[in-house]
């Protein structure tokens, strides 16, 4: 079963939209048909991506445009123009959630036409106005550590001893290379054996790797957990064993250089400004030239940490022209991306699995390789193993196993709603007679602390 098709909404095209209809809602009397043009060109536009989402987030940060989290491209005086225009209007945020109708944007565009910044707050005049499906804002950037969510910076649930033991080895690696010592490249090796041979075999240990990560997952549990995730992509397009061994110690090593930045940046739960962007990307030629010197290393290990930000368009840093990145380096771009959103920030939340596997769809195509985002999803699927989950009968199941070329219908361990206790074995791949699906996946479900996750999975 191929990758659901995840509509991407252009957000400038929306953006632009609102601000036209801004315009003329103040030039031209109520039922003027540009206005009706533009309100129905507006309406679909965020129809198609709320065919997928439920909420339709645009957010402006510092310049540049984010749908829900991905920043876009905003090169071009006019797109300027109108992020500044926005930003005038005290314009930083615009989220639609699903169920909203044509008179909300009509009515947001004259209470913008309109609004010069005084009287009662922004949410309650549009209260007012009977918008119930449209949130507009400023975002306020948060500078101070304090005022960030605290996450722990590793699991703090009990671990599948092997993975566990490869965070340790990982952890010590990556302290070496910190305080400027040489990498083993036999630990390395060891490493990298533990990960492919027990680690990759586990199903306990893919659960906590593959489900949402409720600890800060900076450098070391990290590249464990993108290791692991690239492995699974690799098999899965055929790659032998050597090469696997290949990709497991580039994934490992991939993010290297960031142990030569200043911690303060990595973990700043605000927005970065333009020189500590620029030493936070500087970790790509950092760690290929940590790699470089070191030898007894696979020949395409720098190459993976030069090249895992780069699109596969010749877009992304560092800055080396128009060259496409290597089919091993989009492997492990495909499952950074992943791992990172599903696991906690200073400044962001987790994202569900789902969720994740929706915003690299729309990467698809333009940073990440589309052929390597389907068979990816298709392999870990939208629930992965370990994830709590309701179905449409208000069942509460945490998934114990996958249905190969059916990502949406895992097999649940049903658990009892108060105690938490497992019960039946379901697979919601079951079909009635008539051909229907019995069931579906309705939401995921955080998994409450205390929850024996692991020993489910063995169990499985």
């Amino acid at each position: 079963m191929s990758t659901p098709s995840a509509a991407p909404v252009d957000p400038l095209a929306v953006l632009k939209g609102l601000a036209a209809l801004r315009r003329l809602t103040g030039t031209y009397p109520p039922g003027h048909p540009m206005i009706g043009q533009k309100l129905k060109e507006i309406g679909d536009a965020s129809a198609a991506h709320l065919q997928h989402s439920e909420v339709l987030r645009i957010d402006v940060i510092r310049g540049d445009v984010f749908l829900d989290s991905v920043p876009t491209s905003t090169e071009g005086q006019a797109n300027q123009q109108l992020i500044a225009q926005l930003a005038a209007l005290g314009v930083d945020s615009i989220h639609i959630t699903r169920g909203v109708e044509l008179d909300e944007f009509l009515s947001v565009a004259e209470f913008l036409w309109q609004f010069n910044g005084s009287g009662d707050s922004v949410a309650y005049q549009l209260a007012a106005r009977n918008v119930r499906h449209i949130s507009v804002g400023r975002l306020v950037p948060l500078d101070t550590r304090w005022r960030a969510q605290q996450w722990p910076d590793a699991p703090t649930a009990p671990l599948d001893a092997d993975y566990a033991e490869s965070i340790l080895r990982a952890q010590q690696t990556f302290e070496d290379a910190a305080a400027g010592k040489p990498i083993d490249v036999v630990t390395v090796r060891d490493l990298v054996q533990l990960l492919i041979h027990k680690v990759a075999r586990s199903n306990a240990a893919l659960g906590q790797i593959l489900a949402v990560k409720q600890y800060e997952n900076l450098t070391y549990c990290h590249s464990v957990n993108v290791s692991v995730l690239s492995l699974m992509l690799g098999k899965q397009v055929g790659l032998d064993e050597t090469t696997q061994a290949a990709l497991v110690e580039a994934a490992l090593l991939h993010d290297v250089g960031k142990t030569q930045i200043p911690l303060e940046i990595v973990k700043k739960p605000g927005v970065l400004d333009k020189n500590e962007r620029k030493t936070i990307e500087s970790h790509t030629t950092l760690g290929a030239e940590i790699l470089v010197q070191t030898s007894g290393l696979h020949p395409l290990t720098p190459t993976i940490a030069l090249e895992h930000h780069r699109g596969v368009k010749g877009t992304g840093y560092p800055d080396l022209g128009n060259a496409i990145p290597h089919p091993m380096s989009q492997i492990v771009s495909v499952a950074d991306i992943y791992e990172a959103i599903t696991g906690a920030r200073t400044y962001q939340d987790p994202t569900p699995p789902e969720r994740a596997c929706l915003i690299m769809a729309r990467l698809a195509g333009e940073k990440l390789n589309t052929a390597l985002v389907k068979t990816f999803v298709n392999a870990i699927t939208f629930f992965p193993l370990g994830s709590l989950v309701r179905t449409s009968r208000n069942e509460l199941g945490l998934v114990i196993a996958t249905n190969q070329g059916d990502p949406l219908h895992p097999v649940l361990r049903l658990l009892d709603q108060l105690t938490y206790e497992p019960t039946d074995r379901l697979n919601t791949a079951l079909r009635d007679a008539s051909g229907t699906y019995e069931r579906h996946i309705s939401q995921s479900v955080p998994v409450p602390e205390g929850l024996d996750v692991r020993g489910m999975l063995e169990a499985a």
